[in-house]
C-alpha cells in the first residue's frame, strides 16, 4: 500500500464510513444508558469554581468555546453527549492540519511540483534542488542533510527513476525523521500523574502566546472532565495576571494569583496547596517570559521548578516551552536557551497556521530531540491540537494526495 493511501486511511473517513460510525456510537450510547441509571444528575459545577453565562462567552470575537461549556466529574455516571464526535474525530484532525498548514503547503507543495516538473529522472541535481526546498521550509540544515542521505538510499533500494514517485518517499521520510526509533504514543501525549496532582510548567518569552495556550489547554482539560487550577506565576509582565485570570473565568477554572511583582515561587506554592485542597487533577503554572536579564530569568525558573519538585515528587510532569512558529530559526535559539535552564520536556508551537515555514517542527525535533507536544492551528479555543507527525505530513501533502486519487480514479 502506498504511503499516501495509508495517510488517507489513517485520517480521513469516507461519508458512508462516518454514517456507519455514528450508528455504532448511538448503539453503544443506548447500551451504556441501560447499564447506568443514576437517580439524579450530579452537579457539573466544580468546587471553588464559578460559571456564569458571561464567563462562558468568547475571549474575543475569534475564540469559539465549542462544546466545553459543561464539565463532568471524572467518576460521574452521567455520560457526556458526544454523538458523532468520535465518528468525525479523524476528519476533524485531518481538516485542522490541512487548513492550519495551508501557507506552508502552498509554498512547499508548489516548489516540490515545480521540481518534479523540471526533472524527469531522479539524479544528483534533483536532490540538490530538493535540499534547497527543504531548507527554505525551515526543516533545518542538519535535518535536511540526514533526510537527503536516507532519501537517496531509499530511491536506490526501490529503484525509483521517475521523480513523481519520489513525492511519497519524501512524505514517508519526513515522518521517520520526526519519530526516529521512538514509539509515537510515547512522545505525543502529555505526561500525567496517575497517583495525584499533575503539574504542567509553561515557559517561554513574551508574545509567543503562552498565556493564551494555557487558557486553551485549561478549557480542553475541563471539557474532558478534569478539575483544573491555574497559577499566575508571571508576576513581572504588566497585565499578565489579569490576562490569565480572564482566561480562568472563561474556562470556569480556579486561578491562584498574587499582586504584580510578587515572588513567582510563592504563587506556584500557593497554587499547589490550593489544587491539593480542592482535589484538582491538573495544575497549570504560568511563568515570566522576561526579566532584567537572562540570568535573572533562568534563576527564577530554576527556583520555581525546585518548589514544585519539593511539594510534588516527580513534578513538574511536563515543562512545556511555548514557541512562535512564525519566528522560524529564532525559535530554535529560544529552545536551546530554555532547555538548558529548565529541562524542557516538550514544545508547544503556536501560530503554525500563520507561517509558510512549518518545517521548523522537524528542525526542533531533529536538533534538540525535544518532541512537539501541542500545536496551535488557529485562533479558536478548539484549535490547540496534540501534535501528530503523520497528521502534520498529511497537512503538507494533502493536495498531492487528492491529486493522486483523482488521477487514479480517471484510469
Amino acid at each position: 500500500m502506498s504511503f499516501f493511501k495509508k495517510l488517507k486511511e489513517k485520517f480521513v473517513l469516507e461519508p458512508h464510513e462516518v454514517e456507519e460510525k455514528e450508528k455504532e456510537n448511538e448503539q453503544l450510547k443506548e447500551s451504556l444508558k441501560h447499564n447506568y441509571e443514576p437517580e439524579s444528575k450530579p452537579s457539573t459545577d466544580l468546587e471553588g469554581e464559578t460559571e456564569t453565562p458571561e464567563e462562558n462567552e468568547l475571549i474575543d470575537q475569534q475564540v469559539d468555546v465549542g462544546h466545553g461549556d459543561q464539565a463532568y466529574e471524572a467518576d460521574s455516571t452521567v455520560l457526556p453527549d458526544k454523538t458523532g464526535e468520535e465518528a468525525g474525530e479523524k476528519e476533524n484532525i485531518a481538516s485542522k492540519f490541512k487548513k492550519g498548514l495551508a501557507k506552508t503547503r502552498d509554498s512547499f507543495t508548489s516548489k516540490i511540483n515545480d521540481l518534479v516538473a523540471k526533472y524527469r529522472t531522479v539524479d544528483e541535481d534533483f536532490f540538490e534542488e530538493l535540499e534547497e526546498v527543504l531548507i527554505s521550509a525551515d526543516v533545518g540544515v542538519n535535518a535536511v542533510m540526514e533526510m537527503i542521505e536516507e532519501l537517496e538510499m531509499e530511491v536506490k533500494r526501490r529503484n525509483i527513476k521517475d521523480t513523481v514517485q519520489v513525492k511519497e518517499v519524501i512524505s514517508e521520510k519526513l515522518v521517520e525523521l520526526y519519530y526516529g526509533e521512538e514509539m509515537e504514543a510515547d512522545i505525543e501525549e502529555l505526561a500525567t500523574n496517575s497517583d495525584g496532582l499533575t503539574i504542567y510548567l509553561f515557559v517561554g518569552v513574551n508574545g509567543v502566546g503562552k498565556t493564551t495556550t494555557i487558557g486553551k489547554l485549561a478549557h480542553q482539560l475541563k471539557a474532558d472532565g478534569k478539575k483544573v487550577t491555574l497559577a499566575a506565576g508571571d508576576t513581572f509582565r504588566a497585565g499578565a495576571i489579569d490576562q490569565l485570570d480572564e482566561w480562568g473565568k472563561r474556562a470556569g477554572v480556579n486561578v491562584i494569583k498574587h499582586n504584580e511583582g510578587s515572588d513567582p515561587a510563592a504563587v506556584i506554592y500557593d497554587g499547589i496547596q490550593s489544587a491539593k485542597s480542592k482535589g484538582a487533577d491538573v495544575l497549570i503554572c504560568d511563568t515570566a517570559g522576561r526579566l532584567q536579564n537572562k540570568v535573572n530569568l533562568m534563576n527564577e525558573l530554576s527556583k520555581v521548578k525546585r518548589v514544585i519538585e519539593r511539594e510534588i515528587p516527580g513534578a513538574p510532569h511536563e515543562v512545556l516551552l511555548v514557541l512562535d512558529a512564525t519566528t522560524g530559526q529564532n525559535a530554535m535559539s529560544q529552545a536551546k536557551t530554555f532547555s538548558e535552564a529548565t529541562d524542557v520536556s516538550g514544545i508547544v508551537l503556536t501560530k503554525l497556521d500563520g507561517t509558510a515555514k512549518g518545517g521548523i517542527v522537524l528542525a526542533i525535533r531533529n536538533e534538540l530531540r525535544i518532541p512537539v507536544k501541542l500545536v496551535g492551528l488557529g485562533e479558536k479555543v478548539t484549535d490547540l491540537e496534540t501534535f501528530d507527525a503523520n497528521a502534520f505530513v498529511y497537512g503538507l501533502f494533502a493536495d498531492m494526495i487528492e491529486e493522486q486519487e483523482t488521477e487514479q480514479g480517471e484510469l
